[in-house]
């Protein structure tokens, strides 16, 4: 029975999910005598920190507690990379919404009433909200030695003498990850002054080595547990540190213990977003769109604090590229730091801003030679398999002239794209757009070190297994996947394999569930620990029956042997009395990966995934609203071990880069406070966003790399998939101008952004053509 054959299986949890049975870490039974913390904050973005009062807090009713920045026990860093991040500010702070203190309480209610009370002492500074402005100063999170640079064949008289030269600036804004549930900890005390943390995170083992060096306390004396998370989105990576080190503090003073749970305007304003970025392009081109020379430079706002956000722009770096060879090429990326919450990891981690540029590049080629954008991006596509990219690693397994070649006959693009010119040609009000974009995307983490995962096999008598990974849960189905890997592995049902939850004191130092890698690595991990017990059961199989081992065959709950078989749970009594072990540890890294991490040239990534996407839009021309037709998608997953549960995800990852571009926008006033704190003011797409034509098919074919089951990653290559829909806006907004002028659409591109796009013509605009005829139609009938 192959992994293929076990197809689409649902969510191990969907059925808790929708009847709300599913404990999160905020669901747990609380023991008596918790605590319940709260968070002051800071109110300005910039300023010297002279001193709290904290009396009144202190005096509130129900407060056991109140802790700030001298009441940290160890090193207050939290940093995951850098130390230039601690639990409290201290002397300076750096954003509005930054901890100043916390408070512990006999209830949630308490806790929240006094941590208002708090009073700062505070010299306010002018911050630094701008992107432009922190690039114009040189303010970077990183010294300048480390910020990335990548020349390829790059030659500045190249770009010069192409026939046509344009240039142009993108902006695209930050994201809220909108997890459904927030950041949440719970710290219990346990003997000896250690301390069990149940949190909601990607990242268990960040947790437990910052709660070690927080509380001053040796590593081995945390353990994090983690059944599920409500979400993660990479807002669990790393920025679940100080939650967990609030509550551990609090929990370590009061000898109690002590939940944190963040209400979701605090959570807003305290926790880092998608990095925005600003990005610039020079390309030179031929007359029938080919690149010949690119100069790209990226941008981001880092916030106050390094976080993960040199990783991040090394991504948007690698990324710029996206599914075309530019032979001749430049890249410079800047992490800029802000007086904003630290900035973090986001589903593409980076790859979305950088492909996000190449794209507006290859849009603005097609309209300056009235050319198809669709045209353009085949003659630039990577063609065959040894073309490298421009940190030279090889793209051996592309796959991208043929999938995009099947979308646009399986979609009907070239059709469309003549009906929506029909269409537009009779309509003044409402135009359409269309576009097919690919994504070629990377997998792997770019850090070497961090491709490594653990598993744990324990079989029990009845022959039942239990399977602890170092992956986390977090809707996305990573442990029905690795269920089925050791399932089949044994040649059992997936209902006699339950993995467990992750947790540091079963499976040490594991890397976050991130980078679209839990599979790849927890799988072939548990894969790793299922071979080495179905070998040391087959060896007693042989034994018992007098056969080779390589002939027992383990499937359908039962092992055979040529002369004789057994069930599994038969087998395993069989090696229980015979004193054999019934447990296994397995483990894996990635091989052929490693880049220099100055120069960024090497081989980052094992292998790509790839897909395309065809988006149909309408746009109302006199107010900028549009509405998301018809989405048509195909996409490399390999070979699937649950497509079920990839189509999700690829429908999923859609949806949220069409947020990302279209709707979910934030903002700061001119004292660096956030404009949007919660759903009402903040738009996250909802199932009216999601069009009745919504099509999602897979790429069949296997990886060409020795993966589990030699399927693909899924979680974030499906976010650029949506980039489509931004073009399809783009195609829209030039067919209402009607000059063939190129198109600066910046992102999120909400309906005001759409109308500025619109009437930015030097001609004169068609809203105001419209709004004339519209004028003159009602003189008339007066």
């Amino acid at each position: 029975m192959s992994l293929k054959s076990r197809a689409a299986l649902a969510h191990d949890a969907a059925r808790l999910h929708v009847q709300g049975r599913a404990p999160y870490a905020d669901d747990l039974p609380e023991i008596d005598g918790t605590l319940h913390a709260a968070v002051g904050l800071s109110e300005v973005a910039h300023g010297r920190l002279r001193g709290l009062d904290l009396a009144a807090v202190a005096a509130a009713p129900g407060v056991a507690a109140v802790i700030d920045a001298k009441a940290v026990p160890g090193d207050p860093n939290i940093g995951p990379v850098f130390h230039d991040e601690q639990v409290f500010a201290a002397d300076r702070i750096e954003y509005a919404g930054q901890a100043l203190f916390a408070v512990a309480a006999a209830t949630q209610a308490q806790a929240r009433r006094a941590a208002l009370l708090g009073k700062a002492k505070v010299t306010k500074l002018k911050p630094v909200l701008d992107v432009e402005e922190a690039l114009a100063k040189k303010s970077y999170v990183v010294a300048d030695e480390l910020l990335p640079v990548i020349e390829n064949g790059w030659s500045e008289e190249t770009l010069r003498a192409a026939p046509h030269v344009l240039s142009g600036r993108q902006l695209c804004g930050a994201q809220e990850h909108f997890y459904l549930e927030g950041q949440v900890a719970v710290a219990q005390p346990q003997e000896d002054g250690r301390m069990l943390i149940h949190s909601s995170t990607q990242n268990p083992s960040e947790i437990q080595h910052t709660l070690a060096a927080v509380l001053g306390r040796p590593i081995s004396a945390i353990e994090v547990r983690v059944r599920r998370i409500g979400g993660g989105f990479g807002g669990k990576e790393t920025q679940g540190c100080q939650t967990a080190a609030i509550a551990a503090i609090l929990a370590q003073r009061t000898g109690r213990p002590v939940k944190l749970r963040l209400p979701r305007a605090v959570d807003f304003v305290l926790t880092g977003k998608r990095h925005p970025f600003l990005l610039d392009y020079r390309v030179g081109c031929d007359d029938e769109g080919r690149i010949l020379a690119a100069d790209f430079m990226v941008a981001a706002d880092c916030g106050f604090s390094a976080d993960l956000s040199l990783s991040i722009l090394d991504r948007a770096v690698y990324h710029v590229d996206n599914a075309y060879h530019l032979p001749c090429m430049r890249v410079r990326g800047f992490p800029c730091k802000t007086n904003k919450a630290s900035n973090t990891a986001f589903r593409g981690f980076g790859g979305p801003q950088g492909t996000l540029l190449v794209e507006r590049a290859i849009e603005d080629v097609a309209r300056r030679l009235g050319l198809d954008p669709l045209d353009v991006r085949r003659r630039n596509l990577y063609q065959g398999r040894q073309q490298r990219a421009h940190y030279r690693q090889k793209v051996r397994d592309n796959i991208l002239p043929e999938l995009v070649e099947r979308l646009e006959r399986d979609s009907r693009y070239r059709k469309r794209k003549e009906a929506v010119a029909a269409f537009n040609a009779g309509s003044e009000l409402v135009k359409k757009g269309i576009a097919l974009t690919p994504v070629k995307f990377g997998i792997c983490f770019m850090v070497t070190f961090l491709n490594q995962g653990g598993a744990l096999l324990n079989v029990y008598r009845d022959g039942t297994v239990a399977c602890n990974h170092g992956g986390t849960e977090m809707g996305q189905g990573l442990f029905i996947k690795v269920a089925q890997v050791v399932a089949k592995t044994l040649g059992l049902s997936v209902d006699r394999v339950s993995c467990e939850a992750t947790s540091t004191a079963k499976i040490p130092n594991t890397s976050a569930t991130a980078a679209s890698s839990g599979t790849d690595l927890n799988g072939k991990a548990a894969e790793d620990a299922a071979l080495r017990l179905r070998e040391r059961l087959a060896g007693l199989a042989a034994e018992l029956s007098g056969d080779r081992a390589e002939d027992i065959v383990f499937r359908d709950n039962r092992v055979r042997a040529p002369s004789r078989s057994w069930s599994f749970a038969e087998l395993v009594e069989r090696a229980y009395l015979a004193r054999l072990p019934l447990a296994a540890a397995g483990f894996y890294r990635t091989p052929k990966i490693g880049s220099d991490p100055l120069t960024r040239i090497g081989r980052p990534y094992l292998y790509y995934a790839y897909g395309a996407a065809v988006s149909e839009v309408a746009v109302d021309v006199l107010t900028g609203e549009h509405r998301l037709l018809q989405v048509d998608i195909l996409h490399d997953v390999g070979d699937s071990i649950n497509p079920a549960v990839d189509i999700g995800q690829i429908e999923g990852g859609y949806v949220q880069g069409l947020g990302w571009l279209t709707t979910e926008e934030m903002g700061w006033d001119a004292e660096g406070r956030m404009l949007a704190t919660g759903p009402a003011v903040y738009k996250i797409p909802a199932a009216g966003d999601v069009p009745a034509k919504f099509t999602v098919r897979l790429w069949p074919e296997a990886n060409r790399e020795d993966t589990i089951g030699r399927s693909k990653a899924v979680g974030e290559p499906p976010l650029l998939l949506a980039i489509s829909a931004w073009a399809a806006l783009a195609d829209a907004v030039a067919s209402a101008r009607g000059d063939g002028g190129m198109v600066r659409l910046d992102a999120p591109a909400t309906p005001e952004r759409v109308l500025t796009a619109i009437n930015a013509s030097a001609a004169e605009a068609p809203v105001q053509k419209v709004r004339a005829k519209r004028g003159r139609e009602r003189q008339m009938t007066k």
